[in-house]
Parts: structure tokens; C-alpha cells; sequence
């Protein structure tokens, strides 16, 4: 970023602005890895088709410590990142999002208790199965013992 800006200068040339502040946010992005690592904040994505309740969650989760945001979709996921996950999205994944939340081995939390559900959650590889309404120390108990494995 900064030999960006010396060049431009002595070129007498205006900064490239859209590439200094890419370098910039791209910047921000590691050091905010480097800090939840060092400080051991445990990333979450609470993915729920309930989009109040998902928010909900994660906001009850950050009072906990943890750096939690909802979504009602997949999106990337950042390294070490648990994915708190409402089995009703499945229906939704197409199979490279199947493929990345059996990887995540999500915390699955439903209100379903069926046996096909469980069988889904297995499928999932899922670290645990919480069962709706999940109380947020039970859930956070479930993140720790998931970003600690």
C-alpha cells in the first residue's frame, strides 16, 4: 500500500484509490485473524431460516464473548468459524453447500426430533444436536467444545 502511494507521487500521478483501499480491507482481514486467534475468539455463523431468531442468537452470543453474526444462507466461512445450523436450511443447499457445512461439522439446532432428522444431522457429521428452544449457555457450551476439537 505504501510503495502505491510513493509511486503515484512521484509520478505525480493521483493514488490507484480502489486498489489501496482493497490492500487496506485486505489488511484489516488478517489482522482480524491474527487478533481472534491470539485472543481466542471463537468465530460463529448462526444460520437460521428465521432470520429475527438467528440475529437474536448471535446477538446473545456476542454478550457471551463470542463473534457470532446470522444468516439465512451460506455463505464462506472464515477459518475456524463454527456454523450454528437450523436443520430446516438443508432443503435449500445445493450439494457443494452440503459439502461445506459437513465439513464445518455444524452444531445442528432444530426443532425436529424425529429420526430422520437426527439421521440428516448424523449425515451432517454434526457436532452436536440441540433441540429448540436451545438455552444459550447449552449452546455456548456446544461452541466451545466444537472450536476446541
Amino acid at each position: 500500500m505504501r510503495a502505491e502511494l510513493e509511486l503515484a507521487q512521484s509520478d505525480g500521478e493521483d493514488p490507484p484509490i480502489d486498489r489501496v483501499l482493497g490492500d487496506l480491507g485486505e489488511a484489516l482481514h488478517y489482522l482480524g485473524d491474527v487478533e481472534s486467534a491470539a485472543l481466542a475468539i471463537v468465530p460463529v455463523l448462526v444460520l437460521d431460516d428465521d432470520e429475527r431468531l438467528g440475529e437474536l442468537t448471535a446477538r446473545g452470543l456476542r454478550r457471551l464473548g463470542f463473534e457470532a453474526e446470522s444468516a439465512a444462507s451460506l455463505r464462506a466461512l472464515r477459518p475456524r468459524e463454527v456454523v450454528v445450523l437450523d436443520l430446516s436450511l438443508c432443503d435449500s443447499l445445493d450439494k457443494a453447500g452440503l459439502a461445506t457445512v459437513k465439513a464445518a461439522r455444524p452444531i445442528v439446532v432444530t426443532g425436529a426430533t424425529d429420526a430422520g432428522s437426527r439421521a440428516l444431522a448424523e449425515e451432517l457429521d454434526a457436532s452436536d444436536y440441540l433441540v429448540k428452544p436451545v438455552e444459550l449457555e447449552s449452546l455456548a457450551a456446544a461452541i466451545k467444545r466444537r472450536s476446541e476439537a
